[in-house]
């Protein structure tokens, strides 16, 4: 008998294969005896599947197990909807790079059978949130798996920044922004911007500033329990944003300040029994296999 009875689905809405992966697993859980149970707005699409539906807000507290069909960026969604909950959650990949979602859609039965088995491995992927103080008011918060952003939003504009960690003052930066990644999010914007690899396990976080005006600001590794504070400088002409995973965006204003801490919690993520790090950056980054002479 299947670890998990109740399963929650996730997917993207704008690819017509994602609907046929669905029904394809919807099938195979009924087989195995395992209830699904459909995200509201996925459940639209599929009028007259006669499953249990649940608003995304609440699908975490209905499920024992949440699969995401899609790419990472779906899987960020959805774990920013279910880091309240503490569920396990899988992703099926239908997206490009899939490193969060390491399930193949063609032939996920393979895959799956073992883990609802209980042959699987779980590790725990930490999150950061982003609250932003105005004249020592909150003025908006957000929550991220991958990484914050300070951006200029739609200005061309660079930005001025105090950069301060654990109340240390670090630096006063002029860039396009700073990108403060999880291990998780190291693989993402951040490795695009020159950031470093960082391994899932690692209780780091990465601050990766984007085209600074002085070359020599570098990325720093720093503890993920560091409280880190950026203070947008009075001096900036134009409103920046906080990016949350590149799907939220707060607006800040000079003379604000940024307040980013680690999330209370995890996100539970199952992956296959031969799942290997360093063989899904081979893959995903097409790094060299083999041996040369």
């Amino acid at each position: 008998m299947s670890l998990f009875r109740r399963v929650g689905i996730i997917a993207r809405l704008d690819k017509p294969q994602i609907l046929d992966t669905v029904k394809r697993l919807m099938d195979y859980l009924e087989e195995k005896q395992i209830a699904p149970v459909l995200e509201s707005d996925l459940a639209t699409m599929m009028p007259g599947v006669k499953v249990d539906i649940s608003l995304l807000k609440e699908l975490g507290n209905k499920c024992d197990l949440v699969m995401v069909i899609g790419g990472d960026g779906s899987f960020l969604g959805a774990a920013r909807a279910i880091c309240g909950f503490d569920v396990p959650v899988i992703g099926v990949n239908r997206g490009t790079l899939g490193f969060l979602t390491d399930i193949s859609p063609t032939n996920f039965s393979e895959e799956l059978d073992p883990i609802f088995a209980g042959e699987y491995l779980e590790e725990k992927r930490f999150m950061i949130e982003a609250k932003i103080k105005r004249q020592n008011r909150p003025s908006g918060e957000g929550v991220a798996l991958n990484d914050l952003v300070l951006h200029p939003g739609k200005s061309a504009r660079m930005i001025r920044f105090d950069l301060f960690i654990d109340d240390q003052f670090v630096m006063n930066q002029k860039s396009d922004g700073l990108i403060v990644a999880t291990p998780t999010g190291s693989t993402a914007y951040a490795l695009s911007a020159g950031g470093p690899i960082i391994l899932p396990k690692l209780d780091a976080l990465v601050l990766v500033p984007m085209h600074p005006h002085t070359l020599s600001n570098r990325p720093i590794v720093i503890d993920a329990n560091a409280k880190i504070r950026i203070v947008v400088c009075e001096s900036n002409l134009t409103y920046p944003s906080v990016s949350c995973d590149g799907q939220l965006n707060i607006t800040a204003a000079p003379g604000d300040e940024i307040h980013i801490t680690r999330k209370e919690g995890a996100i539970r993520l199952i992956h296959p029994k031969n799942h290997d790090f360093y063989d899904v950056c081979r893959n995903k980054l097409g790094w060299q296999t083999g041996y040369t002479n």
